[in-house]
């Protein structure tokens, strides 16, 4: 199962860690992993490669974990369109896909 924890500060959602497999299928044709993965890195790069705000990212096999440490508004929309964009996959795949709101970044 893929755990994708959301981190907030202030009311605002500042960062996200996902990790685990969704075994919907095998490693390579598994479309709940790739689709996660891919909200997932697209974000992490945008946040850091177009916006420019500071973040902390850790990534390993089956990891990624993204808290942006001084960013703007359009950080925060972001991620905040993660969120919907995963709560639609995870109404999809509920047996694939566990969501965890409110959690800070050391939790």
């Amino acid at each position: 199962m893929i755990k994708v924890k959301f981190f907030s500060e202030n009311n605002l959602i500042n960062g996200f860690e996902i990790s685990g497999h969704s075994g919907y299928s095998e490693a390579g044709s598994d479309i709940v992993c790739s689709a996660v993965s891919s909200a997932a890195e697209m974000t992490a790069n945008t946040i850091t490669e177009i916006i420019r705000d500071k973040a902390e990212v850790t990534v390993s096999e089956g990891f990624l974990r993204l808290t942006v440490t001084e960013g703007g508004e359009s950080s925060y929309k972001l991620l905040e369109g993660l969120k919907l964009h995963l709560e639609e996959i995870s109404k999809q795949y509920p047996q694939n896909i566990r969501i965890i709101y409110g959690g800070t970044k050391n939790a």
